[in-house]
């Protein structure tokens, strides 16, 4: 009997240590399934290289193969709810046939916590990426619209040819790069220079300009960065340090209005009140232009037309803006609930019939929701859980749990809106951004097993391709344009779990952005991530987005994350405070539903008194029935109500 009492007391020992480090690490239930840590107390495990095969006479995915390629079960196909699995980047470097020591490189490797001193290192290496491209860009650029970082000089839109719609789409010779930046420097705290950009932009950005620019790219990155810039001007509160401008007349609020002005041609004479994908911004739409858009681009454009709407108080804006998403909701499959990638706009005839969550489509998503948390208008969050429920639906393939049960890794695929079959076989970096959008809505566990997908590429070519074929395990599209959205994904899911291998992702970006994309003036796009070669071009989102969100997942002590601030960023990075003086739309009292208005016509507006209001959100929201109790989706929308004061 003694050891018998020796090997129990063992055991105690043994369990009271293990709960003794869980405590300290903080490794809690909620968070022992992100990543696989050393302490990992009975939960399953992933067999990774090395491990035992499937089945001696069948392929990984079971008899049928890979279960991605099988069709979506449908609405009624899903089991109510998945169990929390250990889906790690181990796991996918062995389904994506990654080199290396298999699971227990990533244990000896992420298991340890991230030192201060580390963190404070990873924070300052991200400013110092921030401020390298930013002060090249200003001593070789401006005032064009973007960097080249090789040849250190700048460029605007391409006058010479009119169709290189990769650059005239995005580039408007409005100094684009600088201000894209202007709330970035908020966050990082250069007060200084936050004032002087801003002035630069006051004294010398015109909007009078002889430039076609698609709505979409001019909306979320300049109306959007103007707002955004605005905001922290006007908050009594001055979370970010002293950013406030000697005699400012919201000059920025002005200039957002100007340019949403120009903007609004594109919603005149659709047949769908679906905006044209292009204007001139001197003359309106092209007469040669295209009536095919994407849904991305069309549909998400609520959240900066909406903020400006509610800052003037003139309902246009956010009324053409709102009735191009429900012309685009209206259009969606009776069967499946999902939207194509490419409309007609005139006729509402599906052009594009693939539904997915990357380009064409991603943003719209983002912004049902967004639109929700910024704004409250139910209808937006009704749109986001139907649409979510079609995504769980006929998207999402593979097994239930992460780790559990037979077949492959959930993964998200691109079918037919219509029937849900599989249209092809890869899947693009702007996909990226959907485990942080499952982050605003507490489907933590399957963002942390998505996440886990792309980060695994990462590891494998130092970058996410453009384009990547899950079946062939290889990138379709190769270059990599220093694109933000894993790393959005990355920092909210740090947020969300506070797991120290979030910030061990961060700094595998930050160090692979310094050793394969830095140069001589900058950070220069990957033309090639499997050989490394560059070209010439620093997009304004890498300082708008990539740099922040690496500075934000290093900054613990930053204003954004502080209880009682309440931030939410727009697709293209931008910070938004949030409160109830969004949520009011004063002419709803006197145009509820604003019926009289026909889809062809508007009317432009004169520019009104311009007064600003000050506001200050982070926001989760449960939205799917069938995986969460309607008591723990009560709790999420009393959070989002507490957060904006309504109760």
């Amino acid at each position: 009997m003694q050891w018998r009492a020796l090997v129990l007391g063992l055991l105690l020992l043994r369990l009271g240590l293990h709960g003794a480090l869980w405590l300290v690490f903080g490794l809690g239930p909620s968070m022992g399934f992100y990543q696989r840590f050393p302490l990992s107390f009975g939960f399953p495990r992933l067999t990774g290289p090395g491990g035992p095969a499937p089945g001696p006479a069948e392929p990984p995915g079971g008899p049928a193969g890979p279960a991605w390629r099988r069709p979506g079960p449908g609405a009624a196909g899903r089991a109510p709810r998945r169990r929390p699995g250990v889906c790690g980047p181990a796991h996918w470097g062995a389904v994506l046939g990654g080199r290396g020591g298999g699971p227990d490189e990533y244990e000896r490797r992420y298991s340890g916590a991230f030192p201060p001193q580390l963190r404070a290192r990873m924070r300052d290496l991200a400013r110092g990426m921030f401020v390298f491209g930013y002060d090249n860009y200003m001593a070789h650029a401006f005032p064009q619209d973007e960097l080249n970082p090789i040849d250190c000089g700048g460029r605007g839109p391409d006058r010479g040819d009119p169709s290189n719609l990769n650059i005239n789409d995005v580039l408007g010779n409005y100094s684009l790069t600088l201000v894209d930046a202007l709330d970035t420097l908020a966050i990082m705290g250069n007060a200084s220079e936050f004032q002087k950009a801003v002035k630069l932009v006051i004294n010398t950005v015109s909007f009078d300009k002889d430039s076609t620019v698609q709505v979409f790219e001019a909306t979320i990155r300049v109306l959007g960065s103007l707002l955004s810039a605005h905001r922290i001007i006007t908050d009594a509160k001055q979370p970010f340090g002293d950013m406030t401008i000697k005699d400012y007349d919201n000059e920025l609020l002005h200039m957002a209005h100007d340019l949403a002005v120009r903007l609004l041609p594109a919603f005149e004479n659709t047949k769908t009140g679906i905006p044209y994908p292009r204007v001139n911004l001197k003359t309106g739409v092209p007469p040669d232009s295209n009536n095919e858009t994407c849904t991305a681009g069309a549909g998400s454009l609520l959240v900066e037309f909406g903020m400006l709407s509610r800052l003037l108080g003139d309902s246009t804006f956010e009324w053409v803006a709102r009735r191009a998403v429900k012309a685009l909701w209206s259009l969606r499959s009776s069967g499946t609930g999902l939207l194509g990638n490419v409309v007609n706009i005139q006729t509402g005839h599906w052009v594009g019939k693939q539904s997915g969550l990357g380009a064409g489509l991603d943003s719209f998503y983002e912004y049902l929701l967004k639109s929700y948390i910024l704004f409250g208008e139910k209808e937006d969050l009704d749109m986001f859980n139907a649409a979510y429920h079609s995504i769980q639906s006929y998207l999402r393939r593979g097994r239930e749990a992460c780790n559990e049960g037979e077949g492959d890794p959930p993964l998200y695929v691109n079918v037919d809106m219509f029937s849900g079959r599989l249209m092809n076989t890869w899947m693009d970096s702007l996909q990226a951004f959907f485990p942080g959008l499952q982050v605003l809505i507490g489907d933590v566990e399957d963002a942390i097993c998505l996440h886990a997908f792309y980060y695994a590429i990462w590891k494998r070519y130092g970058a996410l391709p453009e384009r990547y074929n899950w079946q062939l395990q290889a990138p379709d599209v190769f270059f990599y344009p220093l694109r933000p959205e894993l790393v959005e994904s990355t920092y909210l899911l740090y947020q969300a779990t506070k797991n120290p291998f979030y910030l061990h992702v961060g700094m595998d970006i930050l160090q692979s952005l310094e050793k394969y994309t830095k140069v001589k003036c900058g950070y220069a796009t990957l033309h090639h991530v499997i050989d490394k070669s560059k070209e010439d071009r620093m997009e304004s989102f890498f300082l708008s987005e990539t740099c922040k969100y690496l500075y934000l997942l290093f900054d613990e002590e930053n204003p954004v994350h502080k209880a009682g601030t309440r931030y939410m960023f727009t697709t293209e990075g931008h910070v938004v405070s949030v409160d109830r003086h969004l949520r009011e739309a004063p002419w709803k009292e006197f145009f509820p539903e604003e019926p009289g208005r026909a889809a062809g016509s508007l009317h432009r507006p004169a520019a009104p008194d311009l007064r600003a209001l000050n506001s200050s959100s982070n926001c989760n929201r449960v939205p799917d029935e069938r995986r969460y109790s309607l008591p723990l989706k009560s709790v999420y929308m009393r959070q989002i109500d507490q957060m904006v004061g309504l109760i």
